[in-house]
């Protein structure tokens, strides 16, 4: 179990982070025609509306959530928040987008699952990976309990300790032992997904993220151009050939 222990949170958050990326990059320049999200909206729309708002609500809350929870540092704020109550707010909010997300990912679940047209054009990698993020979210409601249970605020300490250390490049995973079984399955499975991420749908969250680039683009330049008038030398189009 040492060994295990070892590889699982030591070296396998480098292997699927080296996947996720570089594999992104490469399916991103060689197959550019899957990068999509393969919308089933046109078969039917039933059940895509809720499930779809739902889940996508519940999931970027999710992610960023932990993203912050976890690669914060505990000084930036302890001066006004301690552990305990950190770890309190993570389990009201994150539990209720756990909720939120679950329900709609059920929905679009059921809907992929048992519409005989949805379930004909999908692929085999579209399920798998809906059930994975469905077992990954069942998982992380079940450590809910266990968290409640951890009132001191250590459990929430020592995952976000590991995850700090992992991008720092100082891995140390000597803290989980502890921890209960429901937290290593959850860990061990979301790395999983980023090492599935570049083979299946979800690479079309990266041009989601790309889109904020839209806010930082100039300005596009039109000039009109006088209609019946010769050009002259200073109309920036009086060089293009008739």
């Amino acid at each position: 179990m040492t060994t295990l222990h070892n590889f699982f949170f030591n070296v396998y958050p480098y292997v699927c982070l080296s996947v996720f990326l570089m594999g992104s990059l490469a399916r991103f320049d060689r197959d550019q025609y899957t990068w999509k999200s393969d919308s089933s909206q046109l078969l039917r729309k039933g059940q895509l509306r809720w499930g779809s708002n739902l889940f996508h609500i519940g999931i970027l809350f999710l992610f960023f959530g932990h993203a912050v929870g976890l690669l914060t540092p505990h000084f930036f704020y302890e001066g006004f928040m301690s552990a305990a109550v950190k770890q309190r707010l993570a389990i009201y909010a994150g539990g209720t987008a756990g909720v939120i997300c679950f329900v709609g990912l059920s929905l679009l679940l059921h809907r992929r699952i048992f519409d005989p047209r949805i379930r004909l054009t999908s692929h085999k990698t579209d399920l798998f990976i809906l059930v994975i993020l469905w077992v990954q979210l069942v998982l992380g409601l079940i450590t809910l309990p266990y968290s409640y249970g951890h009132s001191d605020g250590q459990a929430m300490l020592v995952l976000a300790d590991w995850a700090q250390r992992i991008v720092t490049f100082r891995p140390d995973a000597a803290g989980l032992v502890a921890l209960e079984w429901p937290y290593k399955v959850h860990l061990v499975l979301g790395m999983t997904i980023f090492l599935l991420f570049p083979f299946s749908r979800l690479v079309h969250v990266w041009s989601g993220f790309g889109t904020l680039a839209y806010f930082f683009r100039p300005y596009q330049v039109v000039r009109s151009r006088k209609i019946g008038l010769p050009p002259t030398r200073s109309d920036p189009q009086s060089h293009v050939p008739r």
